[in-house]
């Protein structure tokens, strides 16, 4: 059934006339009488008594009436919801990221929220190497990685430059230093995040070189854990900066220089390369510049 059939038959019924109903919609008389036919031949029921001088609705024309005035409702909410995607007012976008490049997102969430406050956002929790094969098995849309994927698949755009950040307890005997060289750390107890990455691996072919010893006798899940745990002085640790930025500024962490170690990581936003992007991701791509 056509959809334009049932706008025939509800503009013949609201004009009470086909000739009306002709002018209305920009067609010929002909064109209704045929549409409106053409309608009651695919229903097998007559829609419209024409016995009498006025038009009148049979049984079946009161019911089809119904439900096509419920098809016209359904087809104007469809229209307006993609009228909202172009406008980038709805829809959903999901995003990968681990927890570290997770936190980082927050100020642009918050923003395109403000922005958009109709696309349902979605931060799934992802190992950052697991991060460009979701992209393209089509499970996540958007991803923040700390690396670049190095594949031609991937589209990649450096949002962001972060640093690995020494940071120690303000009652640990480092906290009033402003530089300190590795040859110092060498009785430290390190807290350290279990996860594998290019960051601790640079940290520990540093210490490695200078043959410091680097005691990681804790290690925690989450870098949560790992703020905590330095903030009551049960050790010290390397953290992305961006994450501990508001500790350093409330005083409840001190970041301390390592003269021989500056270790920068840029944050990256992927996204497939052949696989065209939906009107709230794009939006998403803006707001992050």
């Amino acid at each position: 059934m056509e959809l334009y059939s049932l706008q025939v038959f509800l503009t013949i019924a609201a004009e009470k006339s086909f000739s009306r109903a002709a002018e209305k919609l920009l067609r010929t008389q002909p064109a209704v009488s045929l549409a409106l036919q053409r309608l009651e031949q695919e229903l097998g029921q007559k829609l419209i008594d024409r016995s009498g001088k006025d038009l009148l609705l049979t049984d079946s024309g009161h019911i089809v009436l119904d439900y096509a005035r419920r098809f016209q409702s359904l087809q104007q909410e469809m229209e307006n919801s993609l009228a909202e995607l172009r406008d980038n007012s709805a829809g959903r976008l999901a995003i990968g990221a681990n927890e570290s490049t997770a936190l980082y997102l927050l100020r642009h969430i918050e923003r395109y929220r403000e922005l958009y406050p109709k696309v349902k956002v979605q931060i799934r929790r992802s190992l950052s190497s697991k991060v460009p094969d979701e992209l393209l098995d089509g499970i996540l849309e958007l991803g923040v990685i700390s690396y670049d994927p190095d594949d031609e698949r991937i589209k990649s755009k450096v949002i962001y430059t972060d640093a690995l950040a020494f940071v120690v307890s303000p009652r640990h005997r480092l906290a009033h230093r402003k530089v300190v060289s590795i040859a110092e750390l060498g009785h430290e107890n390190f807290i350290a995040h279990n996860v594998v990455s290019p960051y601790r691996e640079t940290v520990v072919r540093e210490f490695q070189a200078r043959k410091i010893p680097l005691h990681m006798d804790v290690e925690m899940p989450t870098i949560e854990t790992i703020r905590k745990l330095v903030q009551s002085d049960q050790g010290v640790a390397f953290l992305p900066r961006m994450c501990v930025e508001q500790e350093i500024e409330q005083k409840t962490l001190c970041e301390v220089r390592i003269r021989e170690l500056h270790v920068e990581r840029k944050i990256r936003l992927v996204y497939p390369t052949r696989r065209a992007l939906s009107h709230a991701a794009q939006a998403f791509l803006e707001v992050v510049g």
